[in-house]
């Protein structure tokens, strides 16, 4: 069975959306696209290329349209990213140019593909696709990325759809700029009076 590790640049007030540059996502009037870039540091570059080793994606349509326009042309930047296979949850596309794409629309897929053979299945971005993960009990992990400052709107990595659930903290880094990466791992239900696995 395949693990489903959710990876996220997190504000502080959870917001995850466009860290990586201005034009990235700007849907519902977002003016913060690239937020990360202040926080970059050595600890925190050492962690992104370990989280970057090649692994099989799992990604929302919308961050997939990103990617697929930018990644196979920058491959450098992120080595193996053309060669895993990228499974993407849409529901209005079927086929991408870029190699190794498989499409999918169905929470039974997803199940499916969790419990195939392989290696784990990574979510980077992907907002809506975390969210319906999050309400199927399907997320293993979450790497956190939380950035020390508040963007006050845009979309969150938590809204009112995560079932009730425990997870340990395995890994964590502070940076030098204030950013603390927390590798959690899912540990059991929340009981009634008992918020520990």
């Amino acid at each position: 069975m395949r693990k489903i590790v959710v990876l996220s640049m997190i504000s502080l007030d959870g917001v995850m959306q466009a860290p990586g540059g201005p034009e990235e996502d700007t849907s519902g009037g977002f003016e913060y696209g690239g937020w990360v870039a202040p926080y970059g540091d050595e600890a925190s570059g050492e962690v992104m290329q370990r989280l970057m080793e090649p692994a099989d994606l799992l990604l929302g349509r919308k961050t997939f349209d990103i990617w697929e326009s930018y990644w196979p042309q920058h491959a450098e930047g992120w080595p193996g990213i053309n060669e895993v296979t990228k499974y993407v949850f849409s529901t209005t596309r079927k086929i991408s140019d870029w190699q190794n794409s498989v499409f999918f629309n169905s929470i039974e897929e997803i199940r499916a593909l969790k419990n195939s053979q392989g290696s784990d299945l990574q979510v980077w971005g992907s907002s809506e696709l975390i969210q319906l993960l999050l309400k199927n009990d399907l997320v293993d992990e979450l790497w956190l990325m939380i950035h020390p400052l508040t963007l006050g709107k845009g979309k969150r990595l938590f809204t009112d759809g995560p079932i009730p659930a425990a997870f340990t903290l395995a890994e964590s880094v502070t940076t030098s700029t204030g950013v603390i990466l927390a590798n959690y791992r899912r540990a059991g239900e929340v009981k009634t009076g008992n918020l520990g696995a």
